[in-house]
């Protein structure tokens, strides 16, 4: 993909360390795990899925766009020209792209839904190649085989699953909108830092869902519920209001930016193969906060998972 090499407005070379690309890349995985327990609690409240990705960017815009204003206000100045582009980015890339896969989950398995999802990064190689003529190593394609046959032990595909027409649609739809979302993403750190981009794409996605769902009509009254919460190693009652605050912060804002950071040490293919890690990181922390199984073939898909993101890597 575009190697994005140039800082907005300064001219610097940017360091590109890979290495310390990909263990951002590894680490919002493992947060969007932890985030993946988190939301399923809050949402056995009674929360709606919407209403979860309503509250998840609203939040992240609110602090963002305050930390920003606190710090760097010239940072959130917004051009004509880039209009366009941010409308695209905080709709498409972030708001959509939560929107069809909570469809997805709603009307299939999470696993099954999560494996479609992460066609992703087949899907931003094919671009490479397809659209803008740019070699792609064989052993990245080498490698995406064996990390989505991994992926299908982590989400247990074999064990015989019912597919839901729409729902397998509105999934491959998350996952291209995912795709678009790297590689917007890719682009924009060009030209913005990561936190600003990462502002005001989630304020075009908070005004999105305000306009979609009205903040006057919020349940309130599910906020002060208490879920509990047994795994295999920890376990915890929290209030419903703390389980989105954990949701916003630590599945949203810090993940988010580490992605859209390491944009700036490897490419959009590479983050995406890394990012498959995700439905394993997801699997392990359910199984240890809210005792979901954890079968061998689990773990085997783990290792497989981690060995195809390996053999990407080392394609220079």
């Amino acid at each position: 993909m575009v190697e994005p090499i140039l800082s907005a407005g300064k001219g610097q070379t940017h360091d590109r360390r890979a290495v310390l690309g990909y263990s951002m890349v590894l680490a919002a995985t493992a947060l969007w795990g932890i985030n993946g327990s988190m939301a399923k609690a809050a949402l056995s409240s009674g929360l709606t899925s919407l209403r979860l990705t309503e509250v998840r960017s609203t939040g992240a815009a609110l602090i963002l766009v305050a930390a920003l204003a606190m710090t760097r206000p010239q940072s959130l100045r917004i051009t004509r020209k880039e209009l366009p582009f941010l409308l695209l980015f905080g709709v498409i890339g972030l708001a959509f792209v939560q929107l069809f896969y909570f469809v997805a989950i709603h009307r299939l398995d999470i696993g099954v839904a999560l494996l479609i999802q992460y066609l992703a990064p087949l899907l931003i190689a094919l671009y490479a190649r397809l659209v803008l003529k740019e070699p792609v190593r064989r052993r990245v394609w080498a490698a995406l085989i064996p990390t989505l046959g991994g992926l299908s032990l982590v989400v247990d595909l074999w064990s015989g699953v019912a597919l839901d027409g729409p729902g397998v649609a509105a999934a491959l739809i998350s996952a291209v909108t995912f795709a678009l979302y790297i590689l917007l993403a890719e682009s924009a750190v060009t030209r913005r830092d990561p936190v600003s981009l990462l502002a005001l794409g989630f304020t075009f996605a908070a005004v999105f869902w305000s306009i979609v769902q009205p903040w006057w009509s919020f349940p309130t009254e599910y906020l002060d519920d208490r879920i509990h919460m047994d795994g295999a190693v920890f376990s915890s009652t929290l209030p419903v209001w703390a389980l989105l605050v954990g949701v916003v912060l630590v599945g949203t804002i810090v993940p988010f930016l580490l992605l859209v950071g390491a944009l700036r040490h490897i490419n959009a293919t590479r983050a995406g193969v890394t990012a498959m890690f995700e439905p394993a990181a997801g699997a392990l922390v359910a199984w240890a906060w809210l005792g979901e199984s954890l079968t061998t073939a689990q773990l085997v898909g783990g290792a497989i998972v981690l060995t195809g993101i390996v053999l990407a890597q080392t394609a220079r």
